[in-house]
């Protein structure tokens, strides 16, 4: 182990395997987000579609591999190190079964809490391994982790996917109960998260977000990004501010972690955009929640989950208002009202500087 590692502390290491799932999580899916559904209604009319969807689906399914990866990669391992990581996080997720014939099949993402778990125990192997096995490395370091780190997670991941799959149907029961009341609840919750270096992604994933509680989250983000956007405009350049709607509100995380109280218009303004969600059933899948207005996914989710889609004027009215319209105007009013009647925040504590 070297001394970097020796004097890495839990909240690093942690901050490392989140970082890395964040953004496995981002690159596996975010092809899938954008092209999976455009592209199955796009398979009548254009055959290249079936190519486009059978690629972003496979993207999808390598999700465990391309987490392990990005988690050795924030460690700055070795690439036998790290691809080593890469392959034990394939086997502890569960995207692979084998099959009769005795091959694999590859189906869905896996479960990417155990996918997380695993990269973590792997990463652990390396760095107390360390450059102990000097010449045989390249022989070892791929059996002592594939097997340690890659097995454990197959005991491991009963026991998870029991607990993540109780958590989505918790979730998917109150939305059900009380879909305005959980709206409210899970807009917030994301806004929130969306301002912290919690990826919104990988927990929707986690728990599978899906219905009501999917389109609740990105209603939840796009209140953050035009939120944001719309409290620093005088104060950040035109790309900064649009890089909140169009990119991630994260980039406000030190000042939110600075002064808190930035986040309250934001609430407001989720919250209402969160019961939108539960008045009009406006849903999103496990994949597409935690993106919000980013890359039109969102947006695009819900047209794709509602009844009647993007044929129904129904839909294009209520999408259009919820994301695009509401959040405009109640970040104005919310701006107004906390800048000018209630000063409690200023534009400055807003601003944004590259350094």
């Amino acid at each position: 182990m070297s001394e970097k590692q020796q004097l890495m502390t839990p909240k690093a290491f942690i901050n490392n395997v989140l970082v890395g799932m964040s953004i496995g999580i981002v690159v596996a899916l975010i092809p899938w987000a954008l092209l999976g559904n455009l592209s199955e209604a796009l398979i009548p009319h254009f055959a290249v579609a079936e190519d486009i969807l059978a690629m972003v689906t496979l993207a999808m399914s390598l999700l465990p591999m391309v987490i392990g990866v990005c988690i050795g990669m924030s460690f700055k391992f070795t690439p036998i190190q790290t691809s080593s990581i890469g392959i034990a996080t394939v086997v502890g997720s569960g995207v692979a079964t084998l099959t009769e014939s005795g091959g694999f099949l590859l189906s869905g993402t896996g479960d990417v809490i155990n996918a997380g778990i695993t990269a973590a125990v792997a990463s652990l192997i390396v760095m107390v391994l360390g450059d102990r096995l000097k010449a045989y490395t390249i022989l070892l370091i791929p059996i002592i982790v594939i097997i340690a780190a890659g097995g454990l997670g197959l005991v491991t991941l009963p026991f998870i996917q029991e607990i993540t799959t109780l958590l989505g149907r918790f979730v998917e029961q109150l939305t059900t109960l009380q879909p305005v009341l959980m709206g409210i609840t899970i807009a917030v919750l994301f806004a929130l998260i969306m301002m912290s270096p919690i990826s919104t992604v990988g927990i929707a994933v986690a728990i599978s977000l899906a219905g009501i509680g999917s389109g609740a989250a990105n209603l939840g983000i796009t209140a953050a990004g035009f939120g944001l956007a719309i409290m620093g405009w005088n104060v950040n350049s035109l790309g900064t501010s649009f890089a909140h709607i169009l990119g991630s509100p994260k980039i406000q995380m030190a000042n939110f972690v600075n002064k808190p109280l930035i986040a309250l218009p934001v609430v407001l303004n989720a919250a209402i955009l969160g019961a939108f969600a539960g008045l009009f059933g406006i849903s999103g899948t496990p994949i597409s929640a935690g993106f919000g207005f980013a890359g039109f996914i969102g947006p695009l989710s819900a047209f794709n989950t509602m009844e009647g889609g993007f044929s129904s004027l129904h839909n294009i009215i209520v999408i259009t208002l919820a994301f695009f319209v509401a959040p405009i105007v109640l970040g104005i009013g919310f701006k107004l009202l906390f800048t000018k009647l209630i000063p409690i925040v200023t534009e400055k504590n807003y601003e944004i500087k590259f350094e």
